[in-house]
């Protein structure tokens, strides 16, 4: 049996710190003038910090009277202050700290190489502190990812970043934002915020950085429109301006045509002239914002959800804007079957979606960057016969990207689809899903979704229901 009385220990300890006899250390803090001298114990720095163990074992600059000095110019006197109590008597008290005292804690314990601290102190903020973190998003941004340790706090950051754009752009200092974060934060796919919005607010930022800018574009010479275009250089090829509406493109972009390239100038006044022009492949596709009770998919996202909802409705996509302009969702994708959730159960899957009508079916290729599928708008069945039906098809997606999108529809109406007991989705003689893999081979349907055909390896596939909204 033993007995911990740590309580008892850690207080000793603390007032082995607060001693002025039995040091051999000091440590010199901070940087003139606001140097502070802290009196110390070598072992137990060593014993503690990683970091102070490697400067102590290498240091040979004793005093005059025989005291060795070290000096942590990067640390101020109060973070070092609270970090001493840490290392000495395991206590951490915050609750009097601003938080950007709190963040100077966090980022001399990394310096020290105090790993339970650095994540005791990151979790700490996320917890208690986010709101401020969020007001001082730049700060924060800047900082968590100046150190390779601060994960926790980098990953609040990418997820406030997609999810609540809108207070970044209305936070304290979203205006002194680096150029790096903000290129970072507006080439995400993900970014859930209207592309109209983002366009503004990086006009915002770039007057910001030039305070001679007029906010009036009609009163700018050459040289301002010059000089603009040079602070938003890296920001202006992530706008998605075939994404906005006419109108928007009208009185949002227009004014501000010397700042972008003629060509990209003139595809977009042609694309709005004539929706039927073919879009360029260069051109950005929609973010993927979210909508409430659309989908909750592991394989596609809304872009290519959008574009399943046009075939359906047998709206062309092939040749015009429409699809770039906004997203077409006028369907709810009612989850049945998920092969991951399910453990590729054919027996689950006639339970779960037999009797189902327009049902689509997402197949993600294990080893290939690659979405097979097909629409049903019949029932499942396990009666093993054949289905009569023009409208369904199969299709193919490759790395997500709806620019990469094959509809092959039915060539033989009265095969599209397949019912069978021994396995899942059948489209014609086409597609076969079995429990871990497919069968794919061009049969009755009238293009080629792949090169090669043959068994592949599923990763997941999940079968949804339709339903209109």
């Amino acid at each position: 049996m033993s007995t911990q009385f740590f309580s008892k220990l850690s207080q000793n300890y603390i007032e082995l710190l607060e001693d002025n006899e039995y040091y051999d250390l000091t440590v010199e803090v901070g940087e003139d003038p606001n140097v502070k001298i802290f009196r110390a114990h070598m072992n137990i720095l060593c014993h503690r910090s990683p970091y102070l163990r490697r400067i102590l074992s290498s240091n040979t600059n004793k005093s005059n009277n025989g005291l060795i000095n070290i000096q942590l110019p990067n640390i101020s006197s109060g973070a070092f202050k609270i970090i001493l109590r840490y290392i000495y008597g395991g206590i951490l008290s915050l609750n009097e700290q601003d938080t950007s005292e709190i963040f100077n804690v966090l980022l001399a314990a990394d310096e020290l190489l105090l790993q339970e601290l650095v994540d005791h102190l990151q979790k700490y903020l996320i917890e208690n502190k986010s709101e401020w973190m969020e007001q001082h998003f730049e700060f924060t941004h800047r900082t968590s990812f100046q150190f390779n340790s601060l994960i926790e706090l980098q990953q609040f950051c990418t997820d406030f970043m997609v999810k609540s754009p809108e207070k970044i752009f209305k936070s304290l200092d979203f205006i002194s934002i680096s150029e790096k974060s903000l290129v970072q934060f507006i080439k995400r796919d993900d970014l859930q915020m209207r592309e109209i919005e983002v366009w503004e607010h990086v006009l915002k930022w770039g007057l910001a950085q030039n305070s001679t800018l007029k906010s009036d574009p009609t009163s700018w010479s050459d040289d301002d429109f010059k000089t603009m275009e040079n602070i938003l250089h890296h920001c202006l090829p992530l706008i998605r301006f075939f994404s906005l509406s006419s109108k928007e493109f009208l009185q949002k972009v227009r004014p501000y045509k010397k700042l972008l390239k003629c060509k990209l100038y003139e595809d977009l006044e042609d694309s709005y002239m004539d929706p039927d022009i073919k879009p360029n492949e260069n051109i950005l596709l929609p973010r993927n914002i979210e909508f409430d009770g659309i989908i909750n998919s592991n394989i596609v996202n809304l872009n290519i959800v959008s574009i399943i909802s046009r075939w359906i409705d047998k709206i062309d996509v092939n040749n015009n804007f429409s699809h770039l302009r906004e997203l077409y969702l006028p369907y709810k994708f009612e989850l049945l079957f998920r092969g991951s959730q399910e453990g590729f159960d054919i027996r689950k899957f006639h339970e779960l979606c037999d009797g189902k009508p327009n049902t689509v079916t997402f197949i993600k290729l294990k080893d290939f960057k690659e979405i097979l599928g097909g629409y049903n708008p019949l029932k499942w069945t396990s009666l093993g016969v054949y289905d009569e039906t023009k409208d369904s098809f199969i299709f193919s997606f490759k790395n997500d990207d709806i620019k990469t999108a094959i509809i092959s529809n039915v060539q033989d109406a009265k095969h599209a689809v397949a019912n069978n007991s021994n396995h899942g989705p059948q489209f014609g003689n086409d597609i076969f899903v079995f429990p871990n893999y497919i069968y794919y081979n061009k049969n009755i349907y009238d293009k080629m979704l792949r090169d090669t055909t043959g068994d592949f390896t599923i990763e997941d596939y999940e079968v949804f229901r339709t339903v209109r909204r």
